[in-house]
C-alpha cells in the first residue's frame, strides 16, 4: 500500500484555494475545531490542517480504506488528528461539543471511483458493487437483481432523473431472468441499446443517471444527506461556518434549503419588528451556488459539476 500515499497525491481537491478562503475566517488564529464530514484521501484536511496550525481536525469517512491512507497521509499531524469511522450524519456522536467549521465534499471520493472492484465506474468493466463501506449491506447487483421491476424504476427516476426509467427497469427485469447481473459492462450494453441515440448525443453517457441512482440507492445518500445537514449546521458554534460541495442536483436542492430555512426568519411577515429568539441562525457567505473556474475544470475534470455553498452561523441552535 505505501504506493496508495504516493498515488493521493495526483487526486487535487475541488476548489480548494476558495474553500480555505471561506473557512478562514473562522479557523485561523485560533483553537479552533475542524470536522471533515467526507475525509476521503484527505486532501482538503490536510490544506486546512497546513493552513491553520491551531486547528485541530475531526476526520469523518464510512470507508475504512479511505480512514487508512488518510492516517498515512496526515501522520505528520499526529497530535492534531482524530479519525471516526462512521457516516456524515452521525456527527454529533462523533464531536464533543460545539465545532468551528465543517466541510462537506459530497459524492464519490477519487479513491472509489479509481478502485476498480468498487464499481462505481462506467468505463470500465467491474463488479456491480458501489458501496462505500466496503463489504456493508446490499450491492448494485443486489439492487438490479432483486428489486420489483416499480420499485426500480422509482430508484433510476428519482435518484438518476432517468428520463427511460421504466423502459431501463423493463429491460434489466428481462435480462436479469435469462441471466442475473454481476459486472458493470453488461449493464452499459443494455442502457447503449435502450436509451435512445438522439438522447445519447446531448445527454451525455447512457449510463451516467443510472450509476448515479443505483450507488445513492445502495448507499443511502440522499437520507443520510438530509440528517447530516441539521445535524451539522446544530454542531456549529456561533461564527463557525460550514461549506458544502455538491456534485448533482439532488445533492444540491437539499444543501441550497437547509442553508436558506437557518437563514430565514421564523417571525411572522405581518410583524414589524423581529421577535426574541425569531431571527436567523444562519448567514449565507456564498451568493447561490458557486460553480469552478475554466482553468480548474481543465486541470480536475471532476470539479466540472460542483455546486459550492458555505454559511456562518451568526446565533446558537434553537
Amino acid at each position: 500500500m505505501g504506493g496508495d500515499v504516493v498515488e493521493q497525491a495526483r487526486h487535487v481537491p475541488v476548489m480548494l484555494d476558495r474553500v480555505l478562503e471561506l473557512l478562514a475566517p473562522a479557523l485561523a488564529d485560533r483553537d479552533a475545531v475542524f470536522v471533515d464530514c467526507t475525509l476521503g484521501l484527505g486532501g482538503h484536511s490536510e490544506a486546512v490542517l497546513r493552513a491553520f496550525p491551531r486547528v485541530r481536525l475531526i476526520g469523518l469517512d464510512r470507508d475504512p480504506q479511505a480512514i487508512e491512507l488518510s492516517r498515512r497521509r496526515l501522520a505528520p499531524f499526529e497530535g492534531r488528528v482524530r479519525f471516526v469511522q462512521t457516516t456524515y450524519d452521525r456527527i454529533a456522536d462523533a464531536v464533543d461539543g460545539p465545532v468551528d467549521g465543517v466541510l462537506m465534499d459530497l459524492g464519490v471520493s477519487s479513491l472509489q471511483l479509481d478502485a476498480r472492484e468498487r464499481g462505481f465506474a462506467y468505463s470500465r468493466d467491474s463488479p456491480l458493487d458501489m458501496r462505500m463501506s466496503a463489504g456493508a449491506g446490499s450491492t448494485a447487483a443486489d439492487v438490479l437483481n432483486g428489486y420489483p421491476v416499480d420499485d426500480l424504476a422509482r430508484v433510476l427516476r428519482d435518484y438518476g432523473e432517468e428520463r427511460f426509467a421504466r423502459k431501463i427497469a423493463a429491460a434489466v427485469a428481462r435480462e436479469r431472468d435469462r441471466e442475473p447481473f454481476t459486472t458493470s459492462g453488461r449493464l452499459v450494453e443494455l442502457l447503449y441499446d435502450v436509451v435512445p441515440a438522439a438522447t445519447r448525443r446531448t445527454g451525455g453517457h447512457p449510463a451516467k443517471r443510472t450509476f448515479q441512482a443505483l450507488r445513492i440507492e445502495v448507499n443511502g445518500e440522499l437520507e443520510s444527506l438530509r440528517l447530516a445537514l441539521p445535524a451539522a449546521l446544530s454542531a456549529l458554534a456561533v461564527g463557525g461556518r460550514i461549506v458544502v460541495e455538491s456534485y448533482q442536483s439532488l445533492e444540491d436542492r437539499l444543501v441550497k434549503r437547509a442553508l436558506a430555512d437557518g437563514a430565514a426568519s421564523r417571525t411572522p411577515q405581518d410583524l414589524p419588528v423581529e421577535l426574541p429568539g425569531h431571527g436567523p441562525e444562519l448567514r449565507l457567505v456564498t451568493r447561490g451556488a458557486e460553480v469552478a473556474d475554466e482553468r480548474e475544470v481543465e486541470d480536475n475534470p471532476r470539479a466540472a459539476s460542483v455546486r459550492l455553498r458555505a454559511a456562518e452561523r451568526i446565533r446558537e441552535a434553537t
